[in-house]
């Protein structure tokens, strides 16, 4: 379910220590309910695999990603010295120093995310190209049933017009097929995961 930017904003995240050059693009609330310890097994699932089951990654999330890939090869979106450390410096750089001696989380095997930090409620990982520089926070927040679920908030800082242009045409696409497929495969995912997380 989408939440309001609120949602994000209004927690005391450690993230905003970081990033109030970028704006909040997009919130989540993940269907991952569980118990007030559980953020690491879900940060273990978005980095093992994301939303994925064992059929994969949702089509309609390949099938747009593929498309991606293959504008960004051929608009150059993606060539060496448009990412992290080359066209922009990593958020590592801004963190202070109990964050940066902390733990820093597990790198994503799915998505191109390198991880910046990891607390007991809320992991930050983030990535950058010729567009955009992108955030993605997973916290780990209270339920209305008075359990835990995750909640997943996007902060971008695009990259000049060129940047805001290509966040504006696929926010359309990410609303409507991205995000709903991944958040259903992710609570499938999570659900058929259960007895691993209790027995752990």
């Amino acid at each position: 379910m989408r939440l309001p930017v609120s949602a994000h904003t209004s927690r005391p995240w450690r993230i905003h220590e970081m990033t109030g050059d970028f704006h909040v693009e997009d919130v989540w609330a993940l269907p991952t309910p569980g118990g007030p310890d559980d953020l690491v097994h879900l940060v273990r699932q978005i980095a093992n695999g994301a939303g994925a089951d064992s059929a994969g990654p949702p089509l309609v999330y390949r099938a747009l990603f593929a498309i991606r890939r293959k504008l960004g090869r051929r608009l150059g979106w993606d060539d060496p010295g448009t990412g992290l450390g080359t066209r922009v410096p990593t958020l590592r750089d801004r963190l202070p120093a109990d964050l940066r001696e902390g733990a820093r989380g597990p790198e994503s095997r799915s998505l191109p995310f390198t991880s910046v930090y990891q607390l007991h409620d809320e992991w930050a990982a983030e990535t950058a190209n010729r567009t955009v520089h992108a955030v993605m926070h997973i916290g780990w927040v209270p339920a209305e049933d008075g359990g835990h679920r995750g909640q997943m908030a996007v902060l971008v800082k695009p990259n000049g017009r060129r940047g805001a242009l290509y966040m504006a045409a696929i926010k359309p696409f990410r609303h409507l097929g991205v995000y709903p497929a991944l958040l259903r495969t992710m609570g499938r995912t999570w659900r058929t995961t259960a007895g691993e997380r209790t027995s752990d």
